[in-house]
């Protein structure tokens, strides 16, 4: 802490506090697991990046330290965190290695389904298996063969009655670094799509790391070939029944995502200005720490990321609001507390959306323009900077913001919440 003198009273002022850190805000022993985990994870990000060092490491003292169980209660071996606590970790997280959430965005979601289910053995089976230290990636999206009613990949019954799973995923983020996936795939059987869980360490199942993006390189967003792989009947929960927020939480993760970078990216960028030597004789100082147009357009570019990050956090208590109702919907069950499920989770969606509106412009913007407070230089690979508007550019990329600005405005002219789910894959009409 530092003070100042205010007269007669001495005011502390907490350090960094320009940044904006999230750490007063969460429990202590959270502070003790994370904080100085998060310090050291940070000092290498831009290494690992440069030279695409995948982070298992890196994932693996966090999940040591109880990342992956963060929301499970605390009595099942988790830190008992809710939404906005969670939320804010995340970011914490994200500012350190933005490669990280994403990698766990899967795990994040299949931890609320067990969290919110009404399938009792589902949520025993996988408490015990979050608990004791599992966690799954993603494999939602394919190449090619899906379309907008169904997915390609398709889970059949083999002449011995083993459920087998048959198909080729890409965006398989995280999976590489998982024991299992959170797949979607057609029943055969009642033409159903199906979110199953596939144990990846088994005969059937290929992980290719040959995800190639400009941005988020580390987070194994690869391709997995399923060629007959097995699946537990019990791990096959149709997509239309799974917690009806789960595309505002994938969005979610996205949006801790793109604050971490906008805070780590003028943190960056000011330390460079700092020690910066060399200024242009048409400036406005003769150093370029001094120079109040560099100066200016760190404070606007600080004020934006300040601003995004406590966007991200408010849209964090909408998450909150929507656990809570669907846990009420699961544990008294009616016609009214179905129908608050539904209306908190289009509501989530929406403060999604309306967070992504904000945030992917502006993020992006952000770790662009801080290229012009320091010249030329500060393009070379070797000070990473350049990884901030990759990493930006590729989170921006997914769910397009381009189609979310349009169901803001229906909200707001129509009352009308969005669809709960949606799918990306070829018009039915044209398959």
């Amino acid at each position: 802490m530092s003070t100042v003198d205010a007269g007669a009273v001495d005011v502390s002022i907490p350090e960094a506090s320009a940044h904006d850190r999230l750490w007063d805000e969460l429990p202590d022993d959270v502070v003790d697991r994370f904080a100085g985990l998060l310090d050291g994870i940070r000092d290498g990000s831009a290494d690992r990046d440069r030279d695409r060092v995948l982070p298992f490491e890196a994932l693996r003292a966090l999940r040591d330290a109880g990342l992956s169980v963060a929301r499970l209660p605390r009595d099942r071996g988790g830190l008992g965190l809710d939404w906005p606590q969670f939320g804010r970790l995340l970011i914490e997280v994200a500012a350190a290695d933005p490669n990280l959430p994403q990698i766990l965005r899967g795990h994040v979601a299949l931890v609320e389904q067990t969290l919110t289910t009404d399938d009792a053995a589902f949520r025993e089976r996988w408490l015990g298996r979050i608990g004791a230290g599992q966690i799954s990636g993603n494999a939602w999206s394919e190449p090619s063969g899906s379309t907008h009613a169904r997915a390609g990949t398709e889970l059949v019954e083999d002449d011995a009655g083993v459920l087998r799973v048959h198909g080729r995923k890409f965006y398989t983020t995280g999976s590489l670094f998982a024991e299992w996936t959170d797949a979607v795939a057609h029943r055969v059987s009642d033409a159903t799509d199906v979110a199953v869980l596939v144990r990846l360490d088994q005969p059937g199942v290929t992980v290719s790391d040959d995800w190639d993006g400009v941005g988020q390189r580390l987070t194994g967003t690869g391709t997995i070939v399923f060629d007959g792989a097995a699946v537990d009947p019990e791990d096959a929960v149709p997509v239309a029944a799974r917690f009806p927020y789960q595309t505002a939480l994938y969005q979610f993760v996205l949006l801790a995502v793109l604050a971490g970078i906008a805070r780590t990216a003028v943190e960056d960028a000011a330390a460079a200005v700092r020690v910066r030597t060399r200024s242009y004789s048409h400036g406005s100082a003769a150093r370029t720490a001094d120079d109040p147009q560099v100066l200016g357009l760190l404070g606007e570019q600080s004020a934006v990321a300040f601003a995004v990050q406590r966007t991200v956090v408010a849209v964090a208590g909408d998450l909150e609001r929507a656990y809570r109702a669907a846990r009420l919907a699961v544990e008294a069950p009616n016609d009214v507390t179905r129908a608050e499920a539904l209306a908190a989770a289009g509501l989530a969606e929406i403060r999604t959306a309306q967070a992504q509106s904000f945030a992917t412009r502006a993020v992006q913007q952000l770790t662009s323009r801080i290229f012009d407070a320091l010249g030329a230089s500060a393009t070379a690979r070797g000070t990473g900077l350049d990884r901030h508007w990759r990493n930006a550019r590729t989170v921006s990329s997914h769910n397009p913001v381009l189609f979310k600005d349009r169901w803001i405005g229906e909200y707001e002219v129509h009352d009308r919440l969005p669809q709960p789910l949606w799918a990306v894959g070829t018009p039915v009409e044209n398959a």
